[in-house]
């Protein structure tokens, strides 16, 4: 498929900048495969469409507060850091994305802290944006990343338009989330309450989860107009065997198996065995799903409402079939259905 199958005109005033009142009360869209037919529901509805024995996969990474602001050497100018990856715990080496690029270079200093009590040095230009950075502290290990958390701010998308606001330490990051490590936040996961996890574990809905840490790559921009020869960033990823279990279990009782968010799919289609087993992993993956594709494992898929062009709205599409989707889009800027990190639901279902 070509990128440009993949545009559309997405209103301003319709990127969600704040999330709703209640996690589980934000619009749901219903797609039903079968039919053709569309649903408009509230997401705390999701519920009525699983029974007993179905699964429920997440994403349970947790987001780490990735966004530091530093000051340059001598001219004191002000540096946006963007932490994307630890390279090395003992040398405290790290990935980081900086703004503005153009006063970054190798051998720069950055301080941060009112104190100037964290200092990196620029060791290496990775990208136009991208740097490797040296942290020099003499502390513990835990000290420095205590360090990095209390200097850090919620990573925030820019494309919200806004500045980070308190809730946000609370409301960007799923109630699931265990594992730290990504930068952003595997947002179909935002949408679950404990009153409704409590629900579905009354019904006796099982919920297992997957860890990938998310990385910028899954929202960086397609620059080549077949899809095909787009590279996705890889991004860490971990099933365990009780997950596994779990999934196969119910793959072999014809239960259900409805995945939250287009990671967790990525991460369960990048360990799928030939005849369709779930099995454990701890690698890397820059799995890329467009139409058309096979999946092997979901039943059923909770994901947003995306941008144009993105790769999280062509994996969308490759579960509810290219032209559902388009028409689903369609629906929802006419019904004022939210986008993006904040936005609305969508259920994708037989």
């Amino acid at each position: 498929m070509k990128l440009s199958q993949f545009g559309f005109t997405l209103p301003e005033e319709l990127i969600a900048t704040h999330p709703a009142e209640n996690r589980d009360e934000s619009k749901l869209m219903v797609l039903h495969r079968k039919t053709g037919t569309i649903e408009h529901k509230m997401f705390k509805d999701v519920i009525d469409y699983f029974n007993e024995d179905d699964v429920f996969v997440m994403n349970d990474t947790k987001v780490f507060p990735a966004r530091l602001y530093g000051n340059k050497e001598k001219t004191g100018a002000r540096i946006e850091v963007f932490l994307l990856r630890e390279l090395n715990p003992t040398t405290k080496l790290w990935d980081v994305l900086v703004d503005p690029a153009r006063k970054i270079r190798i051998g720069n200093k950055l301080y941060f802290g009112e104190d100037d009590s964290l200092v990196a040095e620029v060791i290496d230009n990775t990208t136009s944006r991208g740097r490797t950075l040296r942290f020099l502290y003499d502390g513990s290990y835990e000290e420095f990343r205590q360090q990095l958390k209390d200097l850090g701010e919620t990573p925030l998308p820019r494309e919200l338009g806004r500045e980070v606001e308190p809730e946000d330490e609370e409301r960007y990051q799923t109630i699931f989330a265990k594992n730290e490590g990504a930068v952003a936040a595997p947002v179909a996961g935002l949408h679950f309450s404990k009153h409704l996890l409590k629900r579905m574990e009354i019904k006796g809905i099982n919920i297992t989860s997957v860890t990938m840490h998310i990385g910028l790559g899954t929202f960086a921009p397609v620059e080549v107009e077949d899809l095909s020869k787009h590279k996705m960033d890889s991004e860490q990823a971990f099933i365990t065997q009780e997950t596994c279990d779990v999934v196969n279990n119910a793959l072999d009782k014809k239960r259900k198996v409805c995945v939250v968010g287009t990671t967790t799919m990525r991460t369960l289609e990048s360990s799928v065995s030939s005849n369709g087993r779930l099995n454990t992993f701890s690698e890397w993956t820059n799995k890329f799903i467009f139409p058309p594709f096979d999946f092997s494992i979901a039943s059923a898929m909770i994901t947003n409402f995306h941008q144009p062009k993105s790769t999280l709205m062509m994996q969308a599409a490759a579960f509810a079939g290219y032209d559902f989707l388009k028409e689903a889009y369609e629906v929802a800027i006419k019904e004022g259905y939210k986008f993006s990190t904040y936005g609305d639901a969508m259920l994708i279902i037989d």
